[in-house]
């Protein structure tokens, strides 16, 4: 049985691999935006890199683990079900998926500057609320980017908290 959320949240990405950085950006937005469930979109490629590090099943067991304590988020791969890759089509079927529910996309502040290069991202952000959570060295250049500007921050929402300092990146280096 499926149940009814007032808030849902979407964190999508390649998770390559998950870190305390999405954790705490779920916690955040369960915390000031009252989102009631955060669903993890795990994405088998990201289009703006060229490869992954881990396997799809290695990341999806690897956010399956660093959750386990978090019954709010839920990890998911959809791009089979949906056949598609792309955030709208997410967003569409999160829409009609769960359709009494409020949809928030949430994002680092560091893909808000590339947003604007993403596959129908004007209509993502009139499907669903965006929701910018600040990392280190990227809000200077987030509000000056193109989607920001354009978007002129309406159904986009910048939130401050404590940052942890990690990516994806820094951990594949350790």
């Amino acid at each position: 049985m499926k149940k009814n959320y007032k808030k849902i949240g979407i964190l999508g990405g390649s998770f390559d691999p998950a870190h305390k950085g999405h954790l705490k950006i779920s916690i955040e937005a369960k915390k000031k935006v009252k989102i009631s469930k955060i669903i993890w979109a795990i994405t088998k490629k990201n289009p703006f890199k060229s490869k992954n590090h881990f396997s799809l099943m290695k990341r999806i067991a690897l956010s399956k683990k660093i959750t386990k304590n978090y019954n709010f988020i839920s990890i998911k791969f959809y791009e089979e079900k949906i056949k598609s890759n792309k955030t709208i089509d997410l967003v569409n079927y999160i829409k009609k998926k769960y359709n009494k529910s409020e949809i928030f996309f949430l994002m680092g502040a560091d893909n808000l500057i590339s947003f604007h290069k993403w596959h129908k991202w004007k209509e993502i952000s009139s499907k669903c609320k965006i929701i910018v959570f600040d990392r280190t060295n990227y809000k200077s250049k987030s509000l000056k980017s193109m989607a920001f500007r354009k978007l002129n921050n309406k159904g986009l929402k910048f939130i401050k908290f404590k940052k942890v300092n990690i990516s994806s990146s820094k951990l594949r280096k350790i």
